[in-house]
């Protein structure tokens, strides 16, 4: 392990000492008196065309992020939203499964199995009718999951993963993008990108077969665009034409992913507005606000409009579907009004650093906690510090304020949602991608200073120089904190961070250790949300080729309970006996033939995420 962390240390160094102070100037990580060892590789940077020196880097950092978001990419099983993805995507439907019937696990799985007869328009109408999410990634899983074979008849789980593993990547140069043109420099710009290749929350989004990489790449690219509305605000010149029309499509693209891009396009309204103002403090003309630069970023306001309008019709009638967002719904007491604050700031925290603090292992979990609690000492003050020095650039002030604005205007809705509206937006971690961009940018800005500071601070302030803490100087900083990255990274494609909230296929090998005669699962169903968590368990008992084969039971529920409690009492009278009743997350009274039923003590069995379970034994008469 220690060598994997030098060899590491050592290539990020390596990696980092390409790293432009200007656009074509190089700052060589060693001192000039590092030695020879270093000889050959600086000769080499030096003979490389200027001109190469960004896209090679470039490269290199989509390689690394690339290679980070397809590392064990179907080593964790599907969870339920990564289940309505597959079904609504091969343009299927939920409503084909039986309820209140003891089904076989190949029944269950049948919307899982390609159907060649589904169109884009089946897509399109199963997702609109019976889910909460507009269809644009849906139609291009539809169109990239084709080019894939099939796995054991059903639908290829890297081929769903690999698509958003993909566009997550594609995030990379954008990030780099983003960050030069905001602050007009190659190596905030790189220091952006080489921050998002690694980020624990990005790769979180990425693999996961849900279209949160696809709004996440619409973020930044519309906040692209924001900044070069700036620019010519603060330098009252008219909006490009190619610009303002880019705005209007990415938006309407970003609309057409996920409609929480709503509080992007929200964040960037509050941003323009306190342009105006700043605009309005310099000049007392009113006019300004009909000046050519405004009028250009109306027509985009006008144009987005529109295109959200397509989908208000379909969106007020998802109120109807309510029930799939239950779950971010609901009632605090006590403590509980403190937890968003905590979720928000644990999200936030996971943008740059994430340890295995989810092990079950409780010295694992203690020695995370710890090194990220000295991580962030160390690298909080660093971090804030180079924000302060950008925002002592005439030049980088006013980049600073709209990238930060956008940041705290969508994390202030989060808060509105949740305290004001009851809906608590801070439990979905994932939610966060509404300005994710923003804060590697911000990261990116911020470590520029560490790495080069801006020569007429140097002797103004005394420790300029070295900005690091506890004898790490800047560039040493830069690659410190990439490397907590990285190894942060490494801990989510292991599932040791942002672990998935279910477990299958640990459930699957408790049953098939404690069940030695046939079983039935039960469980309680409302929605395809609870489909879903059984298919997980009927892929796993698949993919085992477990000779159990087990019964499945999907108890459908309304608003009364007792429907699932006499779905359950009719289906066992028709079982033979002997077999085993795993209730599942089951929601409703027992039914009276259950009491004929032995109830196992569970107590000494381990619990499975995602899987609330009691064992009944239902032996012959």
């Amino acid at each position: 392990m220690r060598v994997l962390f030098q060899g590491a240390f050592y290539f990020c160094r390596k990696i980092i000492s390409l790293l432009p102070a200007y656009a074509t100037h190089f700052l060589p990580l060693a001192d000039a008196n590092s030695g020879s060892q270093h000889k050959h590789w600086h000769n080499w940077q030096a003979r490389l065309p200027p001109f190469w020196v960004h896209p090679l880097l470039n490269l290199m950092w989509l390689l690394i992020g690339i290679g980070l978001r397809l590392a064990n990419l179907t080593a964790k099983p599907p969870w339920t939203d990564e289940f309505s993805t597959l079904v609504f995507s091969l343009g299927n439907t939920f409503l084909s499964v039986p309820l209140d019937q003891a089904i076989a696990p190949d029944i269950l799985l049948q919307p899982l199995q390609p159907n060649p007869a589904a169109s884009i328009g089946d897509v399109i109408h199963n997702l609109v009718t019976q889910d909460t999410h507009p269809p644009l990634y849906f139609v291009l899983a539809y169109l990239w999951m084709k080019l894939f074979p099939s796995e054991g008849g059903l639908v290829s789980l890297f081929a769903a993963r690999s698509l958003p593993a993909l566009i997550g990547a594609a995030s990379i140069p954008c990030a780099y993008v983003l960050g030069r043109v905001a602050f007009r420099s190659p190596l905030v710009g790189h220091l952006a990108a080489a921050i998002m290749a690694v980020s624990p929350y990005g790769i979180f989004l990425a693999q996961e077969a849900r279209h949160y990489s696809l709004a996440a790449l619409w973020v930044t690219t519309s906040l692209t665009c924001l900044v070069i509305a700036t620019r010519h605000i603060q330098n009252r010149t008219p909006l490009p034409i190619w610009v303002a029309v880019s705005w209007v499509a990415i938006n309407a693209l970003g609309l057409a992913t996920h409609y929480f891009f709503t509080l992007t396009l929200c964040t960037e309204a509050v941003v323009l507005i306190f342009l105006a103002w700043l605009q309005l403090q310099t000049s007392s003309k009113f006019s300004l606000l009909f000046s050519p630069p405004w009028r250009r970023i109306y027509a985009v306001a006008i144009g987005t409009f529109v295109a959200g309008l397509i989908w208000l019709p379909i969106f007020l009638e998802n109120r109807n579907r309510s029930n799939l967002t239950e779950w971010i719904q609901g009632s605090r007491v006590g403590l509980d009004w403190f937890s968003p604050i905590f979720q928000a700031l644990g999200t936030l925290i996971t943008m740059i650093s994430l340890l295995p603090v989810e092990s079950p292992q409780l010295l694992v979990m203690i020695l995370s906690g710890l090194v990220m609690l000295i991580f962030f000492i160390w690298a909080v003050p660093i971090l804030v510090r180079g924000i302060k020095i950008q925002l002592q650039q005439p030049e980088s002030r006013i980049m600073i304020q709209v990238l930060a604005g956008v940041a705290i205007s969508a994390i202030a809705l989060f808060f509105i949602f949740t305290y004001f509206l009851g809906i608590d937006l801070t439990r979905g971690a994932r939610y966060n991608f509404v300005y994710f961009p923003a804060v590697i940018v911000l990261l990116g800005a911020s470590l520029a200073v560490c790495w080069h500071p801006p020569k007429e601070l140097i002797g103004k302030e005394q420790g300029i120089k070295e900005t690091g803490r506890w004898g790490i100087n800047g560039k040493k900083a830069v690659m410190l904190i990439w490397l907590m990255g990285f190894v942060s990274a490494v801990t989510v494609f292991c599932n040791l961070g942002y672990q998935k909230y279910y477990r299958p296929d640990l459930f699957v090998q408790l049953i098939q250790q404690i069940s030695p005669v046939p079983v039935l699962i039960a469980t309680t169903q409302k929605t395809h949300v609870h489909i879903g968590e059984m298919m997980g368990v009927a892929r796993e008992f698949k993919l085992a080729n477990s000779p159990l084969n087990p019964l499945f039971l999907l108890a459908h529920q309304d608003q009364d309970p007792n429907t699932s409690t006499i779905a359950l009492e009719n289906t066992l009278k028709k079982l033979p006996r002997p077999f085993d009743l795993w209730l599942v997350n089951f929601h409703a009274p027992v039914a009276e033939t259950v009491k004929t039923c032995v109830m196992f003590d569970t107590q000494s069995l381990p619990r499975v995420n995602g899987y609330e379970y009691k064992l009944y034994r239902c032996h012959e008469s």
